[in-house]
């Protein structure tokens, strides 16, 4: 990995401490427990640098999220992850009726709700739900959808997770509940992620920045093989460990930069539950 990609990096960490530390020493001044709870205090810096960033981020992949996520979403779509909703920009209204946002990082969810409205989806009339859960609470995401359909055993035509799975606790566990008991069969399974590089010289300073970059991005892991787990993914069905996959595939992002010198190599994907 040539010596100018890392400097970026760090670089890019400076500019994030840039614009995430001042809001953050405020809310410390208003609220000094935060001090005392290091989730919710990443959570706070988080919610600062992705006001400012996430636009960017969703226009440098806008592309491949109309080719992954308009095409692709129908009916009831779980966006596991939602930041700031930004997932329901792409969603073709005719061809969703709900979109449910899982967000526990309660400071986004008033961009959810502004995002959402946008494109006609709101609570007031149900075609908009936001959960404050984690992806990993699959039971409790279940009866949320119990109770907002009023249909029992509920599962959603669409699931996606966009740059979510860094960051979700137990991912593998987490991500063969999410498609065995809330997709539907032939449900879309919808991803863009970032993922473990496939270059070992790349990977050991994913691995090397890991730690740092966590605690910064609210979770986010940089040394996950998330790709593999996807494609790999099996399920237990009456029993049996089955392919969770009828069919699906996994492409790189064009506009990303090669993978040889890429600490955020990013990879889409399109599956259909078996």
């Amino acid at each position: 990995m040539k010596p100018k990609a890392i400097f970026e990096y760090v670089d890019q960490i400076r500019a994030i401490l840039v614009m995430g530390v001042p809001p953050t020493v405020n809310a410390v001044f208003s609220s000094p427990r935060l001090l005392l709870n290091p989730t919710a205090f990443s959570r706070v810096f988080m919610s600062y640098v992705w006001a400012v960033m996430a636009d960017g981020m969703d226009m440098w992949a806008k592309e491949l999220k109309e080719e992954i996520i308009t095409l692709n979403a129908t009916g009831i779509v779980l966006d596991i992850g939602a930041g700031h909703g930004h997932t329901v920009l792409y969603l073709n209204r005719s061809m969703v009726d709900k979109y449910i946002a899982v967000e526990p990082n309660t400071n986004m969810h008033p961009n959810i709700r502004s995002n959402a409205d946008k494109r006609g989806f709101h609570e007031s009339d149900g075609s908009l739900i936001i959960l404050s859960q984690g992806a990993e609470d699959t039971q409790s995401i279940l009866a949320s959808l119990r109770d907002a359909t009023g249909i029992p055993n509920t599962q959603v035509d669409t699931l996606v997770c966009v740059r979510t799975l860094c960051t979700v606790p137990s991912p593998q566990q987490t991500l063969m509940a999410l498609v065995r008991d809330i997709l539907k069969p032939e449900g879309h399974f919808v991803m863009y992620e970032h993922v473990l590089s496939k270059f070992g010289d790349v990977a050991w300073w994913q691995w090397a920045f890991a730690p740092t970059w966590s605690f910064v991005f609210d979770g986010c892991k940089l040394d996950r093989p998330t790709d593999v787990w996807v494609e790999k993914l099996k399920i237990n069905v009456d029993g049996e460990e089955r392919p969770a996959w009828k069919e699906g595939k996994v492409w790189k992002h064009e506009a990303d930069p090669p993978f040889e010198d890429n600490l955020f190599p990013h990879l889409a994907g399109v599956f259909v539950k078996a």
